[in-house]
């Protein structure tokens, strides 16, 4: 596949992965492109962890489940991203950023105009979304073959400091590599991230993980393979409309009015 279109596919893969367990010839590629990755001065601050124990991957997401629903329920969650959500293509043309929830989860369609008030929290407490939507997470993350940990030598991240910076960067870049490199595998990614919108969750990630005092667990990622029908068709770089100088407006983290930082808190969001 074409680099540029790899880049052109990538996404945030909020379904079902294939229950299929990933090859050890993936691995060994995913983590070979991570190291490839550049840091500065070469410190490679990154460390990594594989998890394919089924009884660690379904604890962790039982974490994750009852992060979101409690995330949810308490309005942290809506009140923290409120910015970042649109609900129909016009906004999203408009806006060129964020996140466009043209799929959403059916137990949140009636509450899309009023999601951000209390009225609408309250109502959906009372039927039991956060919920619902919480044991949907845990479903995802369950069903997925694979989890990636990711960990930073806390002798190169030192917060406050320049060298903390560096070594995130380096680390974003480690992991774009992985991202990128699932797409030619077939494969798809998504970033847990409730456990770390509940205090106190995230810590029972690191002892479950038994992250040793020297290394600093930055964030997990589920992985698998999906569907041939779900993965992203090609785009059609050569149309009018995407040629116009007014579609690459960067703002933020966002190329295109189609793609932002896909942060999928939501299982349903477009990617």
């Amino acid at each position: 596949m074409d680099f540029l279109d790899v880049v052109r596919r990538r996404k945030t893969t909020n379904g079902a992965f294939l229950p299929d367990r990933v090859s050890e010839e993936h691995q060994r590629l995913l983590m070979e492109v991570a190291g490839r990755a550049p840091s500065q001065l070469n410190s490679q601050p990154w460390r990594f962890v594989i998890v394919e124990e089924r009884e660690t991957i379904d604890t962790i997401a039982r974490i994750s489940g009852e992060s979101m629903t409690e995330a949810m329920s308490n309005g942290t969650f809506f009140e923290r991203y409120k910015p970042y959500f649109r609900f129909s293509k016009r906004e999203m043309e408009e806006r060129r950023d964020g996140m466009l929830f043209d799929r959403l989860p059916a137990p949140l369609r009636p509450f899309t105009g009023q999601v951000f008030t209390s009225r609408g929290q309250k109502l959906m407490n009372t039927l039991r979304i956060p919920q619902t939507l919480g044991e949907e997470n845990r479903k995802l993350v369950a069903g997925s073959p694979l989890l990636l940990g990711v960990m930073l030598d806390r002798s190169e991240y030192r917060p406050g400091e320049l060298s903390s910076f560096y070594s995130v960067f380096s680390m974003g870049a480690a992991m774009e590599n992985v991202w990128l490199t699932t797409v030619e595998l077939g494969m798809g990614i998504q970033f847990i991230s409730f456990p770390m919108e509940v205090p106190g969750r995230w810590a029972e990630i690191e002892r479950l993980l038994e992250v040793p005092p020297e290394l600093e667990l930055m964030a997990v990622y589920r992985l698998g393979y999906v569907p041939a029908e779900q993965r992203r068709p090609p785009i059609d770089w050569t149309s009018t409309e995407r040629k116009r100088p007014s579609q690459y407006v960067f703002r933020g983290t966002c190329a295109t009015p189609q793609q932002g930082w896909d942060d999928p808190a939501v299982p349903a969001a477009s990617g």
